[in-house]
């Protein structure tokens, strides 16, 4: 595969280019054929947070969600890298009460919020250091049912060797089309394993999923009905993920992790896409999604005139004037 000069993320500051980023991404068929690749196509990346509707495909196909009756709210939830919104809480809580645990039982730890303006409101409810409040709070809370439905320990889930990350491994090689031994393991910010993978391998696996969905296939398809269908679950007010499937028409999904890395997919299209922030700016992910699905037609012009704050997000300094944008050059 020829390899492409990564895309290019500008921040601006009046008319000068200030600062880059540099982004290698990566559009595949199911098939695993390239669509169009920026920069190096094969490069080790973790998954972090994108690995979460991989992960949850197991609380569908395995009975969970029948069992417990969650609803597609809090299978989105389970998806999630959320602001600690009200409803988000709730949601969380409301996993964990069906399947008979509490707060206690998390192991992610408290963070603060995604959403700058809920750190005051986090401390006037007193849940300012709180697991329940994590931005992962969601994903634990499905493990852990996923654990009580199996009879598995829930004490210790985030354990490498616990019944539940051996499934969630199986379940990120299932999508990726990688032996589970050539999964790379590290451990993400909220304790659990993560995993990398060569970044076209992430692509396929999102094409895949896509194409799963489309197909009708029960676990992918709930997943990524839950996400499209309660988008507020996945992100909250100010997210991108939220925004764009939300604007988007057909059934795009789309998830954020860490560290600069976004996961996209089309049931209509049949196709994954997949990038990676060279440096792990936060700030440079949304510009740089939005760019390649613009320019391989997974977004139009009406969703793309409506996602101008993430495209071409302002720089905006200490009196709140706009005094530049991010934006892809492309």
């Amino acid at each position: 595969m020829t390899t492409t000069p990564p895309l290019v993320i500008s921040v601006g500051r009046g008319a000068l280019r200030e600062s880059t980023h540099q982004v290698h991404a990566v559009v595949c068929k199911a098939d695993g054929s390239t669509v169009r690749s920026w920069g190096d196509p094969h490069r080790l990346t973790l998954l972090r947070s994108v690995a979460k509707p991989f992960q949850a495909v197991p609380l569908v196909e395995d009975g969970v969600t029948t069992r417990f009756a969650l609803t597609a709210a809090e299978l989105a939830l389970t998806c999630a890298s959320h602001n600690s919104e009200d409803v988000h809480i709730a949601a969380a809580r409301s996993i964990l009460q069906k399947v008979g645990l509490d707060e206690t039982a998390l192991i992610c730890g408290a963070h603060p919020p995604l959403l700058p303006s809920r750190a005051a409101e986090l401390r006037e409810m007193g849940l300012e250091e709180a697991a329940i409040t994590s931005n992962c709070s969601g994903k634990h809370a499905g493990m852990l049912a996923l654990a009580v439905h199996h009879g598995w320990p829930s004490r210790g889930y985030e354990l490498r060797a616990h019944p539940v990350q051996r499934r969630m491994a199986g379940e990120v090689a299932r999508w990726t089309g990688l032996a589970t031994a050539d999964l790379r393991l590290e451990t993400d910010g909220c304790g659990v394993p993560c995993f990398g993978v060569p970044l076209i391998s992430l692509a396929r696996g999102a094409a895949r999923f896509a194409g799963a969905v489309s197909k009708g296939q029960e676990g992918p398809r709930a997943v990524a009905e839950a996400m499209t269908a309660h988008p507020f679950m996945v992100a909250g007010s100010g997210r991108l993920c939220t925004a764009l499937m939300s604007t988007a028409k057909d059934g795009l999904f789309a998830k954020v992790g860490a560290e600069g890395v976004y996961a996209a997919g089309s049931p209509e299209a049949g196709v994954g896409v997949a990038l990676k922030v060279e440096d792990g700016a936060w700030r440079a992910a949304p510009p740089a999604l939005l760019a390649v699905l613009r320019v391989v037609g997974l977004l139009g012009e009406t969703a793309w005139e409506a996602l101008e704050d993430y495209h071409s997000a302002w720089v905006v300094n200490t009196v709140g004037d706009p005094v530049g944008r991010i934006s892809a050059d492309i």
